[in-house]
């Protein structure tokens, strides 16, 4: 995920026409946060998947449609829990301030 473009993660290669796409950035005071993980629940609260951020605090996950939580943690912070809509064909894109 490292080499982000300004704006967010490039697409190139991914076929959004055929994926529901989650993806955004972690910051605390308007800085990249390189040093977090963001977990994937599903509507019932499962964890799902879980990924490190990038050094520019960027984050992907490919997801089913629906609604989703998606629980960020980093050090020095208390957990953050941002609601999102996945849907086949879209990009959503998710800032997460902690």
């Amino acid at each position: 995920m490292c080499g982000a473009t300004q704006g967010g993660l490039p697409l190139d290669g991914v076929n959004v026409a055929k994926e529901a796409v989650i993806q955004g950035q972690v910051t605390r005071s308007g800085e990249p946060v390189a040093s977090a993980y963001v977990r994937l629940l599903d509507q019932s609260g499962e964890f799902t998947a879980e990924v490190p951020t990038s050094a520019t605090g960027h984050f992907r996950f490919f997801a089913k449609d629906g609604e989703w939580t998606l629980r960020t943690l980093a050090p020095k912070a208390d957990p953050v829990d941002t609601r999102v809509l996945a849907a086949i064909g879209s990009v959503a894109e998710v800032a997460v301030a902690i």
